[in-house]
């Protein structure tokens, strides 16, 4: 599966808003749907964009369930 460009960065994107987002209102579902779309996103050339929302979203999540 080989995802384009594009695509790879705007769900890096959107999983980095989802994630800070996920600080305010509903913790564990928006930092779960923002690792899955990093996770997806990293089957692209974004590689960059789509670890730092799966880092600001493990954050959250952590942060959720302490």
């Amino acid at each position: 599966m080989d995802i384009s460009t594009k695509t790879g960065q705007w769900l890096g994107y959107i999983g980095i808003v989802l994630a800070v987002i996920a600080f305010f209102w509903q913790s564990i579902w928006m930092s779960i749907i923002a690792i899955v779309l990093g996770i997806i996103g990293l089957f692209s050339d974004q590689k960059t964009v789509n670890w730092i929302a799966i880092a600001i979203a493990a954050v959250a999540l952590i942060v959720a369930i302490v």
